[in-house]
């Protein structure tokens, strides 16, 4: 199970963490209302091919991922958002679209929205569509070690 894989890394790693159980809900908006987490500290990962390489978006819940901002980033030709037929098969023991946003644990590189870098705290789906996990920005930052840039839009 990806969860137990997660806080295992999380331990191993002296880093605090808390999980939120909360009603089963898809969208990020739903799981932040039901959750009681505040839109922009639920980070989502949003699943794109860069050149046809598989990588990580990592945005704040109320954002749209950018496919020309990060086309910018990253200096690819060709940025498109996945299909969930692209990595469904990627992430073992993870519901589709609960991925939690460590891509180092799947060896996929991780963009970061630079927003999600203004609040102390994030939270993000650990693996099912029923279990957030909530930690220190700098934390995640420090162990995924993502490239940080403008990379969403607002919807």
């Amino acid at each position: 199970m990806p969860v137990n894989r997660l806080k295992e890394f999380l331990n191993e790693n002296h880093v605090k963490f808390v999980t939120i159980s909360h009603s089963r809900a898809y969208t990020a908006q739903e799981i932040a209302a039901v959750a009681h987490v505040p839109g922009k500290e639920l980070a989502k990962t949003v699943m794109v091919t860069l050149d046809g390489e598989l990588a990580m978006a990592v945005l704040p819940a109320p954002d749209q991922v950018s496919t020309s901002r990060l086309k910018k980033v990253t200096g690819a030709s060709k940025v498109e958002v996945a299909s969930e037929a692209d990595f469904e098969d990627r992430f073992p023991g993870c519901e589709v679209g609960a991925m939690p946003p460590f891509g180092n644990l799947w060896d996929l590189q991780v963009f970061v929205d630079q927003r999600l870098r203004e609040d102390e705290e994030i939270a993000f789906n650990a693996g099912s569509h029923t279990e957030l996990i909530k930690l220190a920005y700098a934390d995640f930052e420090r162990m995924v070690s993502p490239v940080v840039a403008e990379l969403s839009t607002r919807s």
